[in-house]
C-alpha cells in the first residue's frame, strides 16, 4: 500500500466517524421536531438533549479532518469540489452553524415561544444538513464533478435523481442511526417507555428507508450506470452485507435488543460507505480522475499522516472522554428519576 492509498484509507475513516457519531446528531435534530408538543415531547426532547449534550458538536472535529487531509493530500480534488459544489457545501455549513447556534440558545431561553423558535432551528437545520451533504456526496459519485476549477455545472451538478436520492438517504439514515442510539440510550437512563416511542418510529424508519433504497436501484441504473455498475460488481459484496445488516438491525429492534441494534445500524453504514469507496475505487472524480493522478507529492503525504498521527493520539482520549461522560449523565439522569 502506498502513502496515496494511506491517506485515502485514513481520509475514508474519518467520512464514516462523521457519519456514525455526527449523522446520529443530526437524526437526533429531526426527532426533537417529532418529538410532539411542548409538555408532552418534553422528556423526549430531555433524552435527546441528554443523549447528544456532551459530544454534538465536538463531532464535527471529524469533518474537520476530513477536509484537511482533502486539502493537503489532493488539493486538485478539494478544489474541483469546493468551486463547483459551494451552494450545497455553503448551505450545509450554515445549516451547522444554525444548529449548533439554536441548540444552545434553547438550553439558556426562559421563555416559551423562544424555546420553540431555536427548537425549530435547530430541528429543520438538523434536516437540511445532511440532506445537502448526501447531495454533494451524489454529485461527487455520479461523476458531476469534472476535474478543475468549476468546471461543473453549479446548479444540475447537485440538482439531480442521484443528488436528491443521496440527500434523501442521509437524512433517513441519519434518522434511524439516531433512533436506534435513543432506543439504548432511554433504556440505560430507566425510561423503557420513551425507548418503546423510538422503537415504533424507528421501525417505520427502517421500512422507509428499505423502500427508498430499492427505488433508487433503478434511479442509479438510469442516472448514474457507472457506479451502479460499481455497486452491482466490485462493491456488490459490501452492499450486500449493508442490506442484511440492515435486515438485522430491523429484527433485533423489533425485539427489543437494543445494544446489539446501535451496533448493527452502525455496521450497516459502515459497509454501505465502504461499498461505495470500494465500487469507485481508484477513482476520485468519476469518470476517469484516480487518486494517484491527484495525490500531491510524497513527501506532503508522509507529513500529513505524521501530523494526523499526532492529532489521533491527542483527540482520542478526549473523545472516548466524552463518551463515557455520556453514558455517565445517562445513567445518573436514570437514578434520579
Amino acid at each position: 500500500m502506498d502513502t496515496a492509498q494511506i491517506v485515502l484509507v485514513v481520509m475514508w475513516v474519518g467520512i464514516t466517524l462523521y457519519a456514525l457519531l455526527a449523522g446520529a446528531d443530526f437524526g437526533g435534530g429531526a426527532w426533537d421536531l417529532l418529538a410532539g408538543r411542548s409538555r408532552t415531547g418534553m422528556g423526549r426532547r430531555r433524552l435527546i438533549e441528554q443523549s447528544i449534550g456532551p459530544v454534538w458538536e465536538a463531532n464535527h472535529v471529524w469533518l474537520i479532518f476530513v477536509l484537511v487531509l482533502l486539502w493537503t493530500g489532493f488539493s486538485g480534488v478539494f478544489a474541483s469540489v469546493m468551486s463547483t459544489l459551494y451552494i450545497p457545501l455553503t448551505l450545509a455549513a450554515l445549516g451547522i452553524i444554525a444548529r449548533g447556534t439554536a441548540f444552545a440558545f434553547r438550553k439558556a431561553a426562559t421563555e416559551l415561544w423562544q424555546q420553540r423558535l431555536f427548537g425549530g432551528a435547530f430541528a429543520v437545520s438538523s434536516i437540511l444538513t445532511p440532506f445537502f451533504l448526501g447531495t454533494a456526496a451524489g454529485a461527487i459519485a455520479s461523476g458531476r464533478v469534472p476535474p478543475g476549477l468549476a468546471r461543473g455545472n453549479i446548479i444540475t451538478s447537485w440538482l439531480n435523481p442521484t443528488s436528491l436520492l443521496g440527500g434523501a438517504l442521509a437524512v433517513m439514515v441519519c434518522v434511524y442511526l439516531a433512533g436506534a442510539y435513543l432506543c439504548d440510550d432511554a433504556v440505560e437512563a430507566g425510561r423503557p417507555d420513551l425507548a418503546e416511542w423510538f422503537r415504533v418510529r424507528a421501525l417505520v424508519a427502517a421500512v422507509l428507508i428499505g423502500a427508498v433504497a430499492l427505488g433508487g436501484i433503478a434511479v442509479l441504473r438510469w442516472d448514474a450506470p457507472r457506479l451502479f455498475t460499481g455497486l452491482t460488481h466490485r462493491g456488490f459484496p459490501l452492499v450486500v452485507a449493508g442490506a442484511v445488516l440492515g435486515v438485522g438491525s430491523l429484527v433485533l429492534l423489533w425485539r427489543r435488543v437494543y445494544p446489539l441494534v446501535r451496533a448493527a445500524a452502525m455496521l450497516g453504514v459502515i459497509t454501505i460507505l465502504w461499498g461505495w469507496a470500494l465500487a469507485q475505487y481508484p477513482v476520485m472524480l468519476p469518470p476517469s480522475l484516480t487518486y494517484r493522478q491527484a495525490a500531491a507529492d510524497p513527501a506532503v503525504l508522509t507529513a500529513t499522516l505524521v501530523v494526523t498521527a499526532i492529532g489521533v493520539v491527542l483527540i482520542a482520549p478526549s473523545m472516548a472522554c466524552l463518551l463515557a461522560v455520556q453514558r455517565r449523565a445517562l445513567r445518573d439522569a436514570g437514578t434520579s428519576e
